[in-house]
């Protein structure tokens, strides 16, 4: 296990190098110039964008620019974005709240799909079944700012917004659980049809009648050997979705007025602050790559006879 987890460790160095490339080029290659509306309704003068160019490297080459900012990167420095803040200030401040919008939605994602994927495929045919299927697929054929904004209607409808608050600008536990939620809404439906299909096929699986067939009960036989090997596309599911939603959704940011990486990340590019966009992407290509490890490692864990060796 150890090697495994060292030799996937030196195969995210080539992929951190090519994306941050990317990133970099695509994020300075964005249309208009940073220096742009930063002297008022007048045009900013000559000595100030030869300033503005050489405080922030961007009169050199783009190799060199790249090649000079990657030196910083690994000190551990995301660089100072146009507005003289460090990238990584600006990200510690907003990171809490979009780890906490990302675990409620991940709770919600786990809890009700996993659950009504597992009720599907038990009673398979059945109206629960029938239930799962249509509601599942009624939520993933509705975009999330619907889904968001007629939330925020029902709770207002219900005058339970002194309980479920419609905004969540304080980033607290209660505001954010509506937003984790809408969040949550999509992967919950595409959660509980991968369980419900994954179950079922297991269910005719031979080491099931086997188990069967040795007297296991019902609950025994589905909790104890067939969840267990279902869960494997979900835990797979689940991991890529997590570190998805540790980038911040910046629709549901912005629908509910959460201050977290999505929202920050959305005002740098309209800004166009390459360094911000490129520090905070970074952050999040790094935290997407560590929780792909951690979704293989626990495959093993799921399944002993997946050995990593």
């Amino acid at each position: 296990m150890g090697k495994y987890i060292v030799r996937r460790l030196l195969q995210m160095i080539p992929v951190i190098i090519g994306t941050t490339f990317l990133l970099y080029v695509l994020s300075f290659a964005l249309p208009g110039e940073p220096w742009q509306n930063r002297c008022g309704e007048r045009a900013c003068s000559a000595s100030y964008i030869a300033a503005f160019k050489a405080e922030y490297n961007l009169d050199k080459p783009l190799l060199v620019q790249y090649f000079m900012y990657m030196g910083k990167l690994l000190r551990g420095d995301l660089g100072i974005n146009f507005y003289n803040n460090s990238v990584a200030s600006e990200l510690a401040a907003r990171y809490p709240t979009t780890i906490k919008l990302a675990l409620i939605a991940i709770a919600f994602e786990i809890v009700v799909g996993i659950a009504g994927g597992v009720l599907a495929g038990i009673k398979k045919g059945r109206f629960i079944d029938s239930f799962v299927t249509v509601s599942s697929l009624v939520v993933i054929s509705i975009p999330i700012f619907v889904i968001g904004g007629m939330a925020q209607w029902l709770v207002l409808q219900l005058h339970l917004n002194n309980v479920i608050p419609v905004t969540a600008s304080a980033g607290t536990i209660n505001q954010l659980i509506l937003p984790g939620m809408v969040l949550g809404s999509l992967s919950v439906a595409y959660a509980a049809r991968l369980t419900r299909t994954t179950l079922v096929e297991n269910l005719r699986a031979d080491y099931v009648r086997t188990a069967k067939a040795k007297g296991l009960s019902q609950p025994t036989v589905i909790g104890v050997h067939t969840l267990r090997n279902s869960l494997i596309p979900v835990v797979t599911f689940i991991g890529f979705d997590f570190g998805g939603l540790m980038g911040g959704a910046v629709v549901t940011e912005r629908l509910f007025n959460i201050n977290g990486i999505g929202g920050f990340i959305y005002r740098s590019i309209i800004q166009k602050d390459g360094v911000s966009v490129v520090g905070a992407v970074t952050v999040l290509v790094l935290v997407y790559v560590l929780v792909n490890l951690l979704v293989d490692i626990l495959y093993g864990v799921l399944d002993p006879r997946i050995s990593h060796e």
